[in-house]
């Protein structure tokens, strides 16, 4: 029979793993609302482009502010507070979704989600150790993903498209935040675990955490962007619809979440982001060789395997700022890490900027070779350990 204490872990637990749900929900669906916004509202590609470049604006500080902030007055206000944030971000644009109102909505969200991604996480940790953390990327990756799906089918199916689904979101969001509100005790509860194959007491500190974590979050979003983005771009053979960044979004990221459940089920320790790195290298190779209009099977391949090294990646990560994070500090290192992992947000940006100058090929090989050396150095350091 569990204890009053263990229940109410487990419930708060549940309460912050949906919050993060609602929360990668929330600043995702966004991408399904561009068609929309740029037919019904007029919004041209150049104001929703800037749309993306403000929400990140408003993430970083996010990150870095909100996991900082919560290892001094708790993880429960910043969370609900992002969260909040986030919902009200959302629900602007239901009303105001011209070119100041999706600008002014988007950055609100922007803050919302980083300062909810990077304390939710801590607190997800705190409460239940790898467990924990492993389940805040499975859940925050699980809406990333389906965002933009149930955007989408409102769009096309509800009335009011234009305002229904930020109204959903934004409402959703609220509603999730204030269960959690009642659902959660406050404070900052630590989390006591055995020691594993990278988790020496001697070597508990921030600088060691990120030295583990920060070679896998380079790879978690660039492996994501360079599916959806760069390979969804050059697909041949008459398939160039809209609809081809949506599958390499689905493949890669729904990759990435099964391939999460299925090592935590098989107990798979440190040496998942050896192989989770090795996957982006792989990867990298495949879209550089790939040639200029690569067909649809070498597309659908290459989308899994890189969906495989973000949820490889970001799993071994988030498990590294766990184990090795002393817990005064776990929100701050939390916030870092992410930081990390949205730099491969601009990994496009930079591919199609020294693209016309030098192709594609070049700049692969050398992703996929720091990808490679990333995963044989952390093999390195495992084989040390043990």
């Amino acid at each position: 029979m569990m204890s009053a204490e263990s229940t109410t872990k487990r419930t708060a637990s549940v309460a912050i793993l949906t919050v993060l749900f609602t929360t990668g929900w929330g600043a995702n669906h966004f991408a399904s609302m561009i068609p929309v916004l740029k037919a019904d509202e007029g919004l041209s590609s150049t104001i929703l482009d800037a749309a993306f470049g403000i929400y990140a604006l408003g993430l970083l500080p996010g990150l870095l502010g909100g996991g900082t902030l919560s290892d001094r007055v708790g993880r429960r206000p910043v969370v609900l507070t992002g969260a909040g944030l986030a919902g009200v971000g959302n629900l602007t644009m239901v009303f105001w979704h011209d070119a100041p109102g999706v600008m002014i909505g988007r950055l609100v969200v922007g803050l919302g989600a980083g300062l909810t991604i990077s304390a939710g996480t801590a607190w997800a940790a705190d409460l239940r150790g790898r467990s924990g953390a492993a389940m805040a990327g499975v859940l925050l990756t699980a809406g990333f993903a389906m965002g933009p799906v149930i955007t989408g089918l409102l769009a096309e199916f509800v009335p009011h498209r234009l305002a229904a689904p930020f109204a959903v979101s934004g409402i959703v969001s609220l509603v999730v935040a204030g269960a959690a509100a009642l659902l959660t005790p406050g404070g900052v509860p630590q989390h006591h675990h055995p020691p594993t194959d990278i988790d020496e007491p001697s070597e508990r500190s921030m600088g060691a955490a990120l030295s583990w974590s920060v070679p896998m979050a380079l790879w978690v979003f660039s492996s994501v962007t360079v599916a959806v983005v760069v390979m969804a771009a050059r697909v041949g053979a008459g398939h160039d619809g809209a609809w081809i960044p949506g599958v390499a979004a689905a493949l890669s990221l729904g990759t990435g979440v099964v391939i999460q459940f299925v090592v935590r089920r098989r107990h798979i320790g440190p040496v998942a982001g050896v192989v989770g790195a090795a996957l982006a290298g792989v990867g990298f190779l495949m879209v550089g060789l790939a040639g200029a209009q690569p067909g649809m099977a070498i597309f659908v391949v290459t989308a899994v395997v890189l969906g495989l090294a973000y949820g490889l990646c970001l799993r071994d990560g988030l498990m590294d700022v766990e184990a090795l994070t002393p817990p005064a500090h776990r929100g701050a290192v939390t916030g870092i890490f992410y930081v990390a992992c949205y730099l491969g947000f601009g990994l496009p940006v930079l591919l199609s900027t020294i693209t016309p100058t030098i192709g594609l090929v070049a700049p692969m090989i050398v992703l996929a070779a720091a990808a490679l050396a990333a995963s044989a150095s952390r093999a390195v350091r495992l084989h040390r350990r043990r």
